[in-house]
C-alpha cells in the first residue's frame, strides 16, 4: 500500500487571493478581507480566515457574502498580476527542492522531491516543515502542506492540514486514512457524483472501496467508476510531471446589467480581448483561432469561432476578429456574459510575424472583472487601486467620493501604513502597478 521510497508533496497556499492582499496591505492583517467582483452579479473569488468565520465561502454570491461581512471587513478587486507574481515566489522557491513541478493553479502544485527518496515519514515531515517556514519568511505567505506516497492522498492531506498546517500520511495507511472521510473529499466527485453514491447508501470512501467494481461501474461511469473506487483505497501511482500542453487562454466576465446595444458590447469584448492576450503573451504561445461567447438573458449561450490560416499574437489582429464574430445585442436578445478565448497554442517560429509583447497602445486593465477599460487620467478612483504619490509612495485606495480620495501608503514591509486624503485629480497622484507594493 505504498513504497516508502516514494513521496509526494501536495503543497497549497492559504486563502490565497486574500492573504496576497492582507500580506501587501498591512492595516487589513487581522481584518476580514473578500476578493471579488462587486457589483451586483458579483462572487466571491477569495475569503480571508477571518470572513470565513462569518459563514462567507468561495463562489459565493457578492451580495449575499455583503450582508453577512462584519463592519469592519473589507471588498477589493482582484489584483491578478499580484497574485501571478507572488505565486512565482513561492514556487520558484519550491523548485529549489523539486525541479518537476505540477501546477495546479496559481496558489498549489504537487511535487516529488529527489532527497525525499527512501526518506522516513519523520523526515518528510521535517522537510516539509523547513519548505512551510521558508515560504513564510521570505515570502510572507502561508502554505499548507500534505504528504503521502501518491498525489491523491496528499492532496487531501493538504486540505485536511487547512488552515497553516502540515499533515503527513505514513505509508501503508493511506486506505485507513481515507476510509471515514466523506466521499467528496476525493478529486473527482463533484456533486453529481457524490448524489449518485449516496443514492445507493455510499457516503465515506471506506464504502466505496466495498462496492464491487461493477456497482462502481454502474454507479459512476465506466472508467471513472473503476479509477475512482481505486483511488479510494489510496494506491495511486500517477506521475507527478508538468502541466499537459496549455490549450487555451481566456477571459471572460458577467455584467451588472445587460448589454442591449453592439458598441457597448464591442468595447467590453476588446476589454477582454486585452487579457486573453496578456496570457497568451506570458505563456510565450501564438494562437490560430479565436472563439466568442456569449450568453442571452435566458442563460442560453452561443459559441463563434473562426481560424487563421497562420497563427498569431498580434494584438489587433486577434481582438478584430473577436469583435467580427459579436452578434447584435438586438437580435440576441440582451448579453449577460462575454467571452473570448484563444485556441490552437503553438510556440512561435523565429519570425518577425510574432511580436510576442504586448502592444504599447494598448492599457492592460488591472483585473478582469472590470466593467470598463481603466482609465489612464486620475479620476473614477475605486478602494482597492493602487496608487503611487510623488512624495509619498506606493499606496492604495480606502475610500473615495464627493471629489476626494483617501490613500492608505503602505507596501509588504512597510507594516501599517498613514492614510491621506487628497483632491482627487490631484496631479501629485497617479495610477500604480499591482507590483509596486512588493518593492
Amino acid at each position: 500500500m505504498g513504497a516508502p521510497d516514494r513521496w509526494v508533496v501536495h503543497l497549497d497556499m492559504d486563502a490565497f487571493y486574500a492573504s496576497c492582499e492582507q500580506l501587501t496591505r498591512p492595516t487589513l492583517a487581522e481584518r476580514a478581507v473578500l476578493v471579488g467582483g462587486a457589483g451586483p452579479r458579483g462572487v466571491v473569488a477569495g475569503a480571508s480566515y477571518q470572513a470565513r468565520k462569518h459563514g462567507i465561502r468561495s463562489a459565493m454570491p457578492m451580495s449575499q457574502a455583503r450582508r453577512l461581512l462584519p463592519a469592519t471587513g473589507v471588498i477589493l478587486p482582484p489584483r491578478f498580476k499580484l497574485y501571478e507574481l507572488l505565486s512565482t515566489q513561492v514556487f520558484d522557491l519550491v523548485a529549489q527542492y523539486a525541479p518537476v513541478l505540477e501546477r495546479i493553479s496559481l496558489d498549489e502544485a504537487f511535487a516529488e522531491p529527489p532527497s525525499l527518496v527512501g526518506a522516513t515519514a519523520e523526515g518528510v515531515r521535517e522537510f516539509a516543515a523547513s519548505v512551510r517556514a521558508r515560504i513564510r519568511s521570505e515570502v510572507g505567505l502561508v502554505a499548507s502542506i500534505g504528504a503521502a506516497s501518491g498525489k491523491q492522498v496528499a492532496k487531501v492531506a493538504s486540505d485536511l492540514a487547512k488552515p497553516d498546517g502540515l499533515l503527513v500520511v505514513d505509508a501503508g495507511t493511506e486506505r485507513a486514512f481515507l476510509a471515514p472521510l466523506p466521499t467528496r473529499v476525493l478529486w473527482g466527485i463533484g456533486p453529481v457524483a457524490e448524489g449518485k453514491l449516496r443514492a445507493i447508501g455510499v457516503q465515506t470512501l471506506g464504502q466505496l472501496t466495498a462496492l464491487s467494481d461493477a456497482d462502481a461501474v454502474s454507479t459512476l461511469g465506466s472508467v471513472v467508476g473503476r479509477d475512482l473506487r481505486r483511488l479510494a483505497t489510496g494506491v495511486d501511482d500517477r506521475p507527478v510531471s508538468d502541466r499537459a500542453e496549455l490549450k487555451q487562454v481566456s477571459a471572460e466576465t458577467t455584467f451588472d446589467k445587460d448589454l442591449i446595444d453592439l458598441a457597448s458590447l464591442r468595447r467590453e469584448v476588446r476589454d477582454l480581448a486585452v487579457h486573453a492576450h496578456k496570457r497568451l503573451v506570458n505563456a510565450g504561445r501564438v494562437a490560430r483561432t479565436v472563439v466568442v461567447k456569449l450568453r442571452d438573458t435566458t442563460f442560453s449561450t452561443v459559441t463563434r469561432s473562426e481560424t487563421m490560416a497562420s497563427p498569431t499574437d498580434e494584438f489587433d489582429q486577434l481582438a478584430s476578429m473577436a469583435e467580427r464574430l459579436l452578434i447584435d445585442p438586438t437580435e440576441f436578445g440582451g448579453v449577460r456574459l462575454a467571452g473570448v478565448a484563444f485556441s490552437g497554442l503553438s510556440v512561435p517560429h523565429q519570425d518577425p510575424l510574432f511580436t510576442l509583447s504586448v502592444p504599447s497602445s494598448v492599457e492592460l486593465p488591472s483585473t478582469t472583472v472590470s466593467r470598463a477599460p481603466v482609465p489612464v487620467v486620475s479620476v473614477g478612483w475605486r478602494p482597492g487601486d493602487d496608487v503611487v504619490h510623488e512624495s509619498y509612495g506606493s499606496g492604495w485606495v480606502q475610500g473615495a467620493g464627493h471629489g476626494r480620495v483617501t490613500v492608505r501608503f503602505e507596501t509588504r514591509t512597510s507594516g501599517p501604513g498613514v492614510a491621506r486624503t487628497f483632491e482627487q485629480e490631484d496631479p501629485a497622484l497617479r495610477r500604480g502597478d499591482a507590483g509596486d507594493c512588493l518593492a
